[in-house]
């Protein structure tokens, strides 16, 4: 597991300190980061919270995965790599 974790089915209200205060009851928070939509610019929902250490990240997804915040059960796991590739968008001609 890495030290990486998402956060998803969050509330639109949360907001990236909200997280930090959150998951720094399970170790020394890195970064957070909520993607916003490009087209709105809105919360997309989830988020990714990176801990300082494989045992902070651990305890975090042992604290928080299935709490509720803000009135919704939130899910937290061990972020995936982003897949290289896929394709794109483009015409062939």
């Amino acid at each position: 597991m890495n030290t990486k974790l998402f956060v998803g089915n969050l509330s639109f209200k949360l907001t990236e300190g909200d997280l930090e205060t959150l998951f720094s009851q399970a170790g020394q928070v890195v970064s957070v980061s909520i993607p916003t939509d490009r087209e709105t610019g809105r919360k997309r929902g989830f988020a990714f919270v990176e801990m300082s250490s494989q045992a902070e990240a651990e305890n975090a997804v042992r604290l928080f995965n299935g709490q509720t915040v803000q009135d919704r059960q939130i899910v937290v796991n061990p972020s995936k790599p982003k897949e290289k590739g896929g394709g794109g968008g483009g015409k062939r001609w």
